[in-house]
């Protein structure tokens, strides 16, 4: 279980949002197996990076850079803002959001706002990290193919290592 002071200290920007999203952050880690220091020091890190640190749930630019990218299932014309990144990892892309719907149950394709709010931004950002393989990656602490498989690239590695760094310091056996 992460606290509140422990959240703060790799957060410091959150303020009041950590409040809000400590809970789900423990209930959907321990759900998703998020669990151990490596796996939350990790996991915190990137969340960290991809939200601002609690401050956005939804991508800042429009989407449209994604419209028309077959390899995120954006076929159909308006996909790419439909569809853009959302939660707190910034689940991106029609096959993503069809995908985590199958998933959970919850038709996030045809209600993708439900991803901008607290429980699914988190829980979504748990989803997709479980999905991806990433616990067995921050095992082997493996910033950079996390980073990767997040991102697709190394964009933010430095401030992902800096929250790593602050998230190892406050996060103990």
């Amino acid at each position: 279980m992460i606290t509140i002071l422990q959240l703060k200290s790799i957060m410091p920007n959150a303020g009041s949002r950590a409040v809000t999203y400590l809970p789900l952050l423990n209930q959907f880690m321990a759900k998703y197996a998020i669990t151990g220091r490596m796996r939350e020091c990790h996991f915190l890190a990137q969340i960290a990076h991809e939200s601002g640190e609690l401050r956005y749930t939804k991508e800042l630019a429009s989407g449209r850079e994604y419209e028309g990218r077959r390899d995120l299932g954006n076929v159909k014309a308006g996909d790419g803002v439909r569809y853009k990144g959302r939660g707190l990892i910034q689940i991106t892309g029609r096959n993503n959001y069809t995908r985590i719907s199958r998933s959970t149950g919850v038709d996030f394709v045809n209600n993708p706002q439900l991803l901008e709010l607290p429980r699914w931004a988190v829980m979504s950002a748990c989803w997709y990290w479980s999905e991806h393989g990433l616990n067995q990656l921050a095992d082997k602490d493996a910033l950079t193919a996390i980073t990767r498989k997040i991102n697709g690239g190394t964009n933010g590695l430095q401030e992902r290592l800096k929250y790593l760094a602050r998230a190892k310091k406050v996060i103990k056996e």
